[in-house]
């Protein structure tokens, strides 16, 4: 039997919360693992073990790890995620100041990284086996081997140690007005943007690359059509349904894969606070960014089957 749009994404849906259940489960059980606890950590070393006990007491930290689970996951299920273990602040509202960074950050790499990606990508298939085409693969691929951190360091190195063009840590929370938040954030977005073009490009490349075989490329070649014609008009609106999957995949990345980037420049936002919050075992905080990351993935693998799906209809239709 067929399966419909509708019954597709509800089977999306469906998968999405046993994911997001899953998740929380494994965060949960990793944090605890981890050696200490948020009392130890905010105490120190010099605490008697009587003033741990009485503060492990009062947090509740005394209690199984499934029963402390178990009222999460019901206050959550209401909205409640809780209060962080070490400031006593809401985690609802500690997420959602950091969270507009994160997405702030993404949404201006993303803005450069979607279209640059392309483009490239494009020009590459379009200029295949030439010089052009082994530069810009050559060099997409030195930044994707490149780890976060060395190519954040290097922009760094260049651009605010040597040149001091841009500042080295990433105040957001100081600047005044849209351009003054671009330029603190510029070295961030600049690195994420390096480090994800080059799965967009060479997967428009290669989308591209394989039609170009197809027999109604080889008619349009027939009729004597420009090559960029018909990789714009012909090859590229059907190549749509791969580069979208990889397009949303590299979005997902931005907004869960900038923890490294985020500490390397200082980044206010929810990546370097998830790195505080495991060093302090605030488990509170840490199931509450998990519960972020993994939300924007499910809903933007979902966008990606109906972008898919309406691009290419045939994708709607599956045993």
């Amino acid at each position: 039997m067929n399966n419909t749009l509708p019954i597709i994404i509800l089977k999306r849906l469906t998968m999405g919360l046993f994911i997001l259940f899953g998740v929380s489960i494994l965060i949960t059980v990793g944090v605890e693992a981890l050696a200490g606890d948020v009392c130890s950590a905010v105490l120190g070393q010099a605490a008697s073990p009587e003033t741990v006990a009485a503060c492990q007491a009062q947090l509740g930290l005394n209690q199984p790890v499934y029963v402390r689970y178990l009222d999460w996951l019901f206050n959550v299920v209401q909205g409640d995620f809780g209060t962080s273990l070490a400031n006593k602040r809401e985690v609802s509202e500690l997420l959602s100041k950091r969270m507009g960074n994160t997405f702030y950050l993404a949404t201006a790499a993303a803005i450069f990284a979607v279209p640059l990606g392309i483009f490239l990508g494009v020009v590459a298939a379009l200029y295949r086996n030439s010089a052009l085409d082994h530069a810009i693969s050559s060099s997409t691929l030195a930044a994707i081997s490149s780890p976060e951190f060395f190519v954040g360091y290097i922009l760094m190195a260049i651009f605010a140690v040597s040149n001091n063009w841009f500042p080295a840590i990433s105040d957001v929370e100081s600047a005044a007005g849209f351009w003054s938040r671009l330029y603190v954030s510029a070295l961030p977005i600049m690195t994420l943007t390096l480090v994800t073009v080059a799965h967009m490009m060479r997967m428009t490349r290669a989308s591209i690359v394989n039609l170009l075989a197809s027999p109604y490329i080889e008619m349009a070649k027939l009729k004597g059509m420009k090559p960029s014609r018909i990789i714009i008009k012909h090859a590229l609106p059907n190549a749509w349904a791969p580069i979208i999957q990889v397009v949303v995949l590299n979005l997902g990345y931005m907004v869960v894969g900038c923890v490294v980037i985020e500490v390397v420049f200082v980044y206010p936002g929810l990546g370097a606070l998830t790195v505080e919050s495991v060093m302090l075992r605030d488990l509170p905080i840490v199931q509450g960014t998990a519960m972020v990351f993994a939300t924007v993935y499910v809903v933007l693998f979902l966008v990606a089957d109906i972008l898919s799906m309406l691009a290419n209809p045939r994708l709607r239709y599956r045993k």
